[in-house]
């Protein structure tokens, strides 16, 4: 149990970083807010590779595919974050 949070913190951070490095913009979030981006964008991009391919988790934890779909939904969860978080300043 403890090896995967471990994974989930070490993945989290990667993919976080990445998405927040591919998508230009200011982005003021702390170590982990971006933790939790990956997290969260793990989170997604493995939902959508299951329900576009249908595998699951016997093919193994660490694949590159799972870290590009990591890194694919943390920019997605990002710019879902930018879209709300716009929306609110707006009204404020």
């Amino acid at each position: 149990m403890l090896g995967f949070i471990l994974y989930l913190i070490i993945i989290g951070l990667i993919a976080g970083f990445l998405a927040r490095a591919i998508v230009p913009g200011n982005d003021s979030m702390s170590v982990m807010g971006t933790i939790v981006l990956g997290i969260v964008g793990s989170f997604v991009g493995g939902f959508i590779g299951w329900a576009i391919f249908g595998n699951d988790f016997d093919e193994g934890a660490l694949q590159a595919s799972g870290v590009i779909g990591s890194v694919v939904g943390a920019i997605l969860a990002l710019l879902v974050y930018r879209a709300a978080n716009g929306r609110r300043h707006i009204r404020a």
